[in-house]
């Protein structure tokens, strides 16, 4: 078993590292963060070692980490008129394998709709849904490894689309010396059921991360690289770094910064040069975190007109 999880993740990177895919494709609701830790970390992060059932959305490995029987709810507010959830179950089946099922929803609201002469003729709504099953599994010691199969159906008004994939990860820890490091692979798959005659594909996201805590010191910091597959954004695009104050067992403030997302949401007015992400990369957090039952939130800009806030509660029966 070990041997073929290993040589399944081991395959994939060296596939993906040999091609560079467009990472912005279809079914990019996949890409909103859904744990409140690593949103405050920078939006992307993939090593830190919590009993948290949501990081498990962000790599398959770390929910070796989780508890049995934890139930855990989320909620994120985004855009306007636009409702964005997620659930998940998780379930320890031996000392070395845990599994969960996951779910995600995101509701875009009404829309006006229009004829080829811009007459509204009414309204439609649109919305993705996903569910996931994930699978971890202890490889060696300090050594887990995770895969999460996915069933994606989309809405837009009449139209519809299905698509299938999976997310493969790996984590190393040495609790030791508090190092973190992963590797993940997400959304590797494509649609089964297009909206019209052209199939697409999910939204690659090959990514990198490390965490470090210094000691006994409460300071941890992390590093996650994103979009790896997607070779010709500056390199500082692909990173988003964050900051862990851990006061105490049950308490963390958090910090971080998303370069790319600056970029992004960067607007040049007529005049300027350089230009303002009016505040758009810059993300904050906090968690209680008791040993049954745990409240994490966090606030960042995935658009310089709104902020999202994101709040995840989980509870072990």
């Amino acid at each position: 078993m070990k041997k073929v999880v290993f040589t399944l993740l081991a395959l994939t990177f060296i596939g993906i590292t040999a091609v560079a895919q467009d990472s912005q494709t279809q079914y990019n609701f996949l890409r909103i963060p859904v744990s409140a830790h690593a949103a405050a970390l920078g939006g992307d992060n993939i090593t830190i070692i919590e009993d948290d059932p949501t990081l498990t959305f962000h790599n398959p490995a770390l929910l070796a980490g989780v508890s049995d029987k934890t139930l855990n709810l989320n909620f994120i507010t985004f855009m306007k008129e636009c409702v964005a959830g997620s659930a998940s179950f998780s379930k320890i089946l031996t000392d070395k394998a845990t599994i969960a099922a996951l779910a995600q929803y995101v509701n875009y609201g009404s829309m006006k709709e229009t004829d080829a002469n811009n007459t509204v003729t009414g309204e439609f709504t649109a919305k993705d849904i996903a569910l996931n099953c994930s699978f971890s599994y202890m490889l060696w010691k300090n050594v887990s490894g995770g895969i999460t199969a996915k069933f994606v159906n989309s809405y837009i008004g009449s139209y519809s689309s299905i698509a299938v994939g999976v997310d493969l990860g790996i984590n190393y820890y040495d609790p030791k010396h508090e190092w973190s490091l992963s590797l993940v692979a997400k959304n590797l798959g494509g649609e089964l059921k297009a909206y019209d005659e052209e199939y697409g594909k999910m939204p690659l996201d090959v990514q990198a991360g490390v965490s470090k805590r210094f000691g006994t010191s409460p300071i941890r910091l992390s590093a996650t690289f994103a979009d790896l597959n997607h070779w010709d954004y500056k390199f500082i695009n692909h990173c988003a770094v964050g900051i862990d104050f851990l006061l105490g067992e049950q308490f963390y403030v958090s910090g971080g910064y998303n370069f790319r997302r600056a970029n992004e949401m960067k607007i040049i007015a007529s005049g300027e040069e350089k230009g303002s992400s009016h505040g758009a990369g810059i993300t904050l957090g906090a968690g209680l975190q008791l040993e049954r039952f745990k409240v994490q939130a966090a606030y960042g800009k995935h658009h310089v007109s709104a902020g999202s806030l994101l709040v995840n509660l989980s509870y072990s029966l």
